[in-house]
């Protein structure tokens, strides 16, 4: 554990998975003088409370240990729905990568409960971690210079959701009309950091 400025402690982790399952851990420990938890793929800052004590946090923060569970079952919280159309362009690239018939990637897309780990690249963009290993998928050999906001891709072990226009590499599978990111909203992400997230394929 590192310390992060003069009010935040920075938890390092083996990998995505139990960043996810040690932030659900720190929440349901309900520990004193947290102001804010930001996970990533390897790490969660923890940043303290104004005039919390950050010896004791730290010394609260190192108990906690990271449960099993990564991905929740739906009926421990709401779960977002996002409509897909899965016309995505590198969909039949995915099923060669995985071995499946294109409607077997569709369904093991939109027959699981995904979590978001963390938000990151831009606003409104959230890197969903699933259950079904079969879907990890590597980026595409080149990127494209305009990927059309609402693609819906794979890259590794990651889904994602492009919040707008812009230069990418994953492997777009469909697309939605959901508005990842919204000014108006509040909050103006669709997806934040541990929400459950269930893609619907459109006209099922």
């Amino acid at each position: 554990m590192l310390s992060y400025g003069d009010r935040a402690l920075l938890v390092e982790l083996d990998d995505t998975p139990q960043v996810v399952a040690w932030v659900d851990a720190l929440q349901a420990a309900g520990v004193d003088g947290v102001a804010d938890v930001v996970p990533a793929a390897r790490t969660a800052l923890v940043l303290a409370a104004e005039g919390a004590d950050v010896a004791a946090l730290r010394s609260a923060i190192g108990r906690v240990e990271a449960g099993a569970s990564v991905v929740q079952d739906a009926a421990a919280g709401a779960v977002v729905s996002v409509p897909v159309r899965y016309d995505g362009p590198d969909l039949a690239d995915v099923a060669r990568l995985t071995g499946m018939a294109e409607h077997e990637v569709v369904a093991a897309h939109a027959g699981q409960v995904w979590r978001v780990a963390f938000g990151g690249f831009a606003p409104g963009f959230a890197y969903l971690v699933g259950e079904d290993d079969r879907l990890h998928v590597p980026r595409r050999d080149s990127a494209r210079t305009a990927v059309p906001a609402g693609a819906v891709g794979l890259a590794g072990e990651f889904s994602g959701v492009y919040p707008r226009e812009s230069p990418g590499g994953w492997q777009l599978v469909g697309t939605t009309s959901a508005s990842m990111w919204d000014l108006d909203r509040d909050p103006p992400a669709l997806l934040s950091p541990g929400a459950r997230v269930r893609f619907v394929e459109e006209g099922s």
